[in-house]
């Protein structure tokens, strides 16, 4: 025998029935006990929707279940999205659905059949006392999980409720497609999410945000009163039809997220240990797949500890990935209104692409004439992927959409740019992006942040940065050159980033100065407050460093107003205590940073763009808002910012990041949306398909790549070849054309089985499920 011999089951749902049933055909000698409060017929949603990759998961581990739900199964391919009258459909998906009532009597039936011990009308015992009776439980108790509650000072978990109100109901007509549909309102914007999951049955979850929705008197109406209402609103999408409900009341989605999954020989499983939102249906999904992970870890290891362990670090970074992509998908509902007025294709475009999952790239794969009607509504000249059409800012036309981010190289002596910059920035100007941006470039010796930082205080530093654009405009004609101008402020005097980031020198310290006299970290050097005299210094020392950076043959200028650098600091409530004219409020906070812009805008040439970095959240608590961020970049843009480059963070040693890909992306998306300026996106943008994805949805105008441009300084022009796209938007340098194609490579695929051996069906005792 492997494993646990004995097995109590807290929750009826699918996750805690399937890991029974999979438990017991594994090990028919254990004793596996489910309790489930309710009735076996009680049920609180109608549809389910299960992934292709999920069920072959299924179908592996148990053929008896998968033919099954194959039976019950509907399948479809398309996407409806219904906005202001208009219909889009894409196609190609793939979903497959059916009643959770006909899933939970097919989990029912396979149980019964291996043995397991069904307790429904029953409350499970405390966990204290199943812990001490069975040698393995698991909490499949669900978002609102007793079991997990009992052990929060275990588990840790982090639950957090969202901005709208959803209610699940039922049509009793058949969808044709997964069909979304808008509605605006006289209250405000509401959304109908619908998908068939029978033959005569669709599932409808009705959606808006919470003060629209005590606009509308929601939260006065009863069940009753509310699915008319829904009915009536979505009439069209119903066809007339009423709407049914099952004891359906309103709610607000509930992110779980739990620190750790198991505690001894407890083990959470299902929403009991993580939650993701319904629009993008993975909730069964997720539980199903952490029971097929559960056992198969339970067989494998050779003890319970180690197959808990196995189990957790298995799926956790399944989850977490899933959870980021469904909370991108969350909260671009929540912020619909801000699309509304987007090209209709466009819009379409937008919302499939919501959770970045779906990408330019698959969905071309999966509808490629709707992919090419979007693309043709945006702009993109035949075969032209959006990366490649031309942006302009003010009198500067850049051929395409890539820019090589800021990045400090920590290589210039005596804030002179050599031999290495040259090299770095001229092979990224070779490598076919429309703009090279410098690392910070310092504007004073005392505001570097180490002692390898380049600057723009002297007119011999200036000749350097000279040498380094005739470079770039001699020989990659058609790629503009940016300089980044910042000052250090509170992080500045410290080592080398390979020598120890932002840990102080140990010798040969110069002097801080900052908005207020806070540390960056417990061991950094007190910076001074600025005076006014002080204030009054550095923003001359700005507009003579912009004056050579434009002498300096720069094609644009940013100033670093981002990662808690002076400018930055002043911006941010937690690192700027001030009490005169210069603190307080956003907008004293913003007075320094717009007097320095102006500053520097007087002496860039007028037809030169200028941008400004920003962090749009500090990632802790009480720093920038996402509110702030709109404000801050609307203030720039009304005093001549021709763009806002929206980073995040490093403003406060004690953030909290929420990593992932393209995780910084929301907040350009936000302030380009909101104070109409145009924004350049940053963070974990690593592939050409999400640059295409991000231009072509609207999100964001430019995309800003760092590490991709370290590991590839030709990653423009590897995009275009493995794109096959040959046009004005890149040029291969004349000397590297004979490299354009991919080279050939080896054969690395395996050879096929020649015989796959089917599955065979094992027959329960009646001979059927």
């Amino acid at each position: 025998m492997t494993g646990p011999r004995s097995v109590a089951v807290v929750g009826g749902g699918p996750g805690g029935l399937y890991a029974a049933a999979l438990l017991k055909r594994l090990d028919p000698a254990r004793e596996i006990t489910v309790w489930e409060r309710n009735a076996p017929e009680d049920t609180f949603g109608f549809g389910v929707v299960l992934s292709d990759e999920t069920l072959g998961g299924i179908e592996h581990a148990d053929p008896v279940v998968y033919q099954a739900l194959r039976r019950d199964f509907v399948r479809w391919d398309d996407i409806d999205i219904v906005h202001r009258g208009t219909r889009h459909t894409s196609g190609g998906h793939g979903f497959a659905a059916l009643g959770r009532r006909r899933l939970l009597q097919i989990l029912h039936e396979r149980c019964r059949s291996l043995g397991v011990e069904l307790r429904f009308r029953t409350e499970a015992p405390p966990p204290a006392r199943l812990t001490q009776a069975y040698d393995l439980v698991i909490a499949a108790d669900g978002v609102h999980s007793a079991t997990r509650e009992a052990y929060a000072h275990v588990f840790r978990p982090r639950v957090t409720s969202h901005r709208c109100r959803y209610i699940w109901l039922a049509a009793d007509f058949p969808f044709d497609a997964f069909r979304f549909e808008i509605a605006e309102t006289e209250h405000g914007v509401m959304q109908l999410h619908g998908y068939p999951y029978s033959a005569d049955s669709s599932t409808v979850i009705v959606e808006m945000r919470e003060e629209v929705w005590r606009a509308a008197g929601f939260d006065e109406l009863d069940e009753t009163e509310s699915v008319e209402r829904c009915a009536k609103i979505f009439a069209d999408a119903l066809g007339g039809r009423p709407l049914r409900s099952n004891k359906s009341a309103w709610t607000t989605f509930r992110t779980v997220v739990n620190e750790r999954w198991s505690h001894g020989n407890l083990v959470l499983l299902g929403d009991a240990a993580h939650t993701a939102h319904f629009s993008i249906g993975s909730g069964t999904k997720l539980a199903v797949e952490d029971a097929l992970a559960l056992a198969a870890c339970l067989q494998e290891r050779p003890s319970t500890p180690e197959a808990l362990a196995a189990y957790e670090e298995e799926r956790r970074p399944v989850v977490a990935s899933t959870q980021r992509a469904a909370r991108a998908s969350l909260e671009w509902f929540e912020n619909l209104g801000l699309y509304l007025d987007q090209p209709p294709r466009r819009f379409a475009f937008n919302l499939l692409t919501r959770s970045r999952r779906v990408t330019h790239a698959n969905l071309r794969l999966r509808d490629a004439r709707f992919t090419e009607a979007v693309e043709r509504e945006f702009g993109c000249p035949p075969g032209t992927p959006p990366m490649f059409t031309p942006f302009r800012l003010r009198g500067l036309t850049l051929r395409n959409r890539v820019v090589v981010s800021p990045m400090d190289m920590y290589s210039a002596v005596d804030g002179v740019p050599g031999d290495f910059h040259l090299v770095h920035l001229g092979a990224r100007a070779l490598g076919g992006a429309g703009l090279v941006m410098t690392e910070m470039v310092c504007v004073s010796p005392e505001g570097r942040i180490t002692p390898g930082c380049a600057g723009l205080w002297t007119g011999r530093q200036a000749d350097a940065w000279r040498r380094i654009t005739e470079f770039v405009h001699r020989q990659a004609p058609g790629t503009a050159i940016g300089v980044q101008l910042g000052h250090s402020g509170r992080k500045g005097s410290t080592r080398l980033m390979w020598e120890g980031m932002d840990e102080p020198l140990p010798e040969g310290n110069w002097p801080l100065v900052a908005a207020s006299p806070l540390p960056y970290r417990p061991d950094s050097q007190v910076p001074r407050e600025l005076s006014r005299a002080q204030l009054t210094d550095i923003r001359e020392q700005f507009a003579s460093a912009a004056g050579r950076a434009a002498r300096a043959g720069f094609d644009l200028l940013e100033l670093h107003c981002a990662h808690g650098y002076l400018l930055s600091g002043f911006l941010s409530p937690l690192t700027n205590h001030r009490t005169d004219a210069y603190g307080g409020g956003l907008e004293g906070r913003l007075r320094f940073p717009l007097e320095v812009f102006d500053a520097v805008r007087a002496v860039w040439p007028e037809e030169r763009p200028m941008t400004v970095r920003i962090s749009a959240t500090d990632w802790a608590e009480g720093g920038t808002t996402a509110e702030d961020a709109v404000a801050i970049a609307r203030a720039f843009a009304a005093h001549g910012a021709d763009a806002v480059d929206v980073s995040t963070g490093q403003v406060v040693a004690e953030e909290r990041p929420e990593f992932g890909r393209s995780y910084q992306t929301p907040f350009a998306d936000r302030i380009r949306q909101e104070a109409g300026v145009p924004v350049v996106a940053v963070g974990a943008i690593s592939s050409w398909d999400d640059v295409n994805s991000l231009i072509l949805a609207g999100r964001t105008d430019l995309c800003a790549l760092a590490r991709p441009h370290l590991y590839d300084p030709h990653w423009t022009l590897h995009a275009a070849a493995e794109q096959d796209y040959q046009g004005p938007g890149v040029a291969w340098p004349a000397p590297y054309r004979a490299g354009s194609r991919r080279p050939q490579t080896g054969r690395a695929d395996a050879p096929k089985p020649r015989l796959t051996l089917a599955h065979s069906v094992e027959p329960t005792p009646s001979g059927e499920v």
